[in-house]
């Protein structure tokens, strides 16, 4: 709140802002900082109003005219290109530019050849493939259509994960082509990995220092000092990806009866007092810990003391180096840079052949399933000091989960299911990092590190009285869970069916009590199951869509809104070619005029996907 004593205003003028401002939307903060930078450009004395069309007094001096109009676009799948995109956002607004943020998916592209200034946040998918809310505009650009964008200033900030090959792909795919249209790069592209925070801090400052020599010294002082287009909220958490909080375990339970050859585990965890809210869709970030036997065989071979003092990821902080190894480091993964800088680490160790020009596909090979402690023992890098080998690893990533509560269900709470994995690979057992730790070494009591990943890609329709068809195999059914509680809690009266399937009745209907209550209360209207072991013939989600095909396209015809939760590689692959059968079948189209209507399905928000 403004004050007398924190702010250049009368006490008169305090209370009016103090009314005035929490009642503004966005785009009203928006036009209001404008509208104060266009006076302040004018040189209007204080009082002078601006009013669109009436003649204004001229500037003291002349100077050219220079665009402070940028447009922000956004590609993302799991929420962070958002989430850094709203950051750039604000400070441009602080810096008195007029920004245009918007969505991938909900930008016109006929309106690119107007766009003064862009800057680009995306992501990459898989292999390496743009995320849902970035095809439409990646094929657009990349097609016959694409204007000329002739000196157009641009940049571009690329998220990916150096264990893909395609590390960044659709991030240089948009750098690239929109050189090739004649932009004009503002500052270099950036390529981030799954610790990015410094990264994109470090792009956002060269964005900012690049917009203000090119707008000028009296343009970046066109808001007040400190000004900020969108006020930061009083109920903000302190938490987030790079300050997790240290949510207390309240359950741990297997949810898979006697007998199954699968471990799902249902984790509650209280949010007490971290003020950390979250909406159903979203994701939780979860801090895990490394197997405790692959940390000491790794120390073993690479003949390391356990109390050598280290430094964390990034930091100046030190730990014994067996914790810094358990919370702090990733092990697990092998990718192409890792293995380069280890080469240069151990010139003798042999990795230089592998690194040989010609062995790119044995390269590949040799890094798919393997992690640190193989290198270690494949190679012999025994005797390479701990301090300069940590300094070639990155940081451990948060493993993110499909939260499955709602917060009006479970106020304080919030649910994670999370199924274990491990298996053998290369003569000895491998663990899923954060899977194994959950379901084997996470006791109700202990601390887990978390924080709230907004998935805005991935939301109920705003109408309650939509109808929703869900479709989440295993884990997948995570979210849907959290739909259901949350349209219990609200009394929201559309139609909601589910689709859900895993390998056995009897051992693996994850949650079946709660299905049971939401149909026998009519919270949900239908469901159909599909367990692929029961059966001679292997049945999956994808064949009970295709067998109430009729019913399935009535739905859609009805305004129905679809969501696809889980496998991204299969399930999500089989599920969007069911829908297209579907389509073909009862609606009567062809294969792109199927294909046309889900992707206009996507762009009304119909059609959401959460795959991983």
């Amino acid at each position: 709140m403004l004050q007398v004593t924190n702010s250049p205003f009368q006490q008169e003028q305090v209370d009016l802002l103090n009314r005035l401002l929490p009642t503004l939307t966005e785009g009203q903060r928006i036009w209001l900082s404008g509208y104060l930078s266009a006076l302040q450009g004018a040189g209007a004395p204080a009082g002078t109003a601006i009013v669109p069309g009436a003649p204004q007094p001229a500037p003291a001096a002349a100077a050219p005219a220079v665009s402070k109009e940028v447009t922000v676009l956004f590609g993302s799948q799991t929420g962070n290109s958002h989430k850094i995109a709203k950051k750039l956002t604000e400070k441009l607004q602080g810096q008195g530019f007029q920004v245009t943020l918007s969505a991938m998916i909900d930008f016109k592209p006929n309106t690119l050849k107007k766009v003064e200034n862009l800057l680009v946040v995306v992501s990459t998918q898989g292999e390496g493939d743009p995320p849902d809310n970035a095809i439409s505009f990646y094929e657009f650009l990349h097609s016959k259509r694409a204007p000329q964008l002739e000196g157009m200033p641009f940049s571009v900030l690329a998220l990916g994960d150096t264990s893909y090959e395609f590390f960044c792909k659709t991030g240089k795919d948009f750098d690239q082509r929109l050189e090739e249209l004649g932009g004009k790069r503002l500052a270099p592209r950036v390529d981030c990995d799954v610790d990015f925070e410094e990264a994109a801090g470090q792009w956002i400052d060269s964005v900012l220092a690049a917009l203000g020599q090119a707008s000028g010294a009296a343009g970046a002082q066109a808001a007040a000092p400190g000004a900020s287009a969108t006020p930061t909220a009083g109920t903000a958490s302190e938490y987030s990806r790079s300050n997790p909080f240290e949510a207390d375990v309240l359950e741990n339970l297997n949810l898979n009866g006697r007998g199954s050859q699968r471990e799902t585990r249902h984790l509650e965890l209280s949010l007490e007092g971290s003020n950390l809210q979250y909406e159903p869709g979203d994701s939780l970030g979860v801090y895990p810990q490394n197997h405790p036997r692959l940390v000491e065989e790794l120390i073993a071979a690479m003949g390391w003391n356990p109390d050598e003092s280290v430094p964390l990821p990034k930091s100046s902080e030190e730990r014994p180096l067996k914790e810094a190894l358990t919370k702090h480091y990733e092990i697990t993964v092998l990718t192409k840079p890792l293995i380069e800088q280890a080469a240069a680490l151990a010139p003798h160790s042999g990795l230089q052949d592998l690194l040989a020009a010609g062995r790119e596909a044995e390269l590949k090979e040799y890094a798919k399933g393997r992690d640190l402690l193989d290198l270690a023992q494949d190679y012999d890098l025994k005797g390479v000091p701990a301090k300069a080998f940590l300094g070639i690893l990155r940081k451990i990533p948060p493993r993110l989960y499909s939260i499955s509560s709602s917060p009006k269900a479970y106020p304080d709470e919030v649910h994670l299911t999370i199924r274990k994995v491990n298996y053998e690979s290369h003569g000895r057992v491998r663990y899923g990092v954060c899977s194994t730790y959950v379901s084997e070494r996470l006791e109700p009591g202990q601390k887990l590190p978390v924080f709230v990943q907004d998935n805005p890609n991935f939301k109920l329709p705003a109408n309650p009285d939509t109808p929703i068809i869900m479709i989440g195999p295993g884990t997948g059914v995570a979210p849907f869970r959290a739909f259901l509680g949350e349209r219990e809690e609200t009394g929201a009266a559309g139609k909601t069916w589910l689709f859900y399937g895993d390998q056995h009745f009897s051992t693996d209907f994850l949650y079946q009590v709660e299905w049971q209550r939401w149909l026998k209360e009519g919270v949900l209207t239908r469901m159909d199951v599909a367990f692929s072991r029961d059966t001679d013939e292997k049945v999956y989600v994808q064949h009970r869509m295709l067998e109430h095909s009729k019913e399935l396209y009535r739905w859609l015809q009805e305004g129905a809104a679809v969501y696809v939760c889980g496998d991204e590689k299969k399930m999500a692959h089989d599920v969007h070619n069911a829908l297209i059968a579907i389509l073909k079948k009862e609606g009567g189209l062809g294969d792109e005029e199927a294909a046309a209507y889900l992707n206009e399905l996507k762009q009304q928000k119909r059609y959401q996907r959460d795959v991983y």
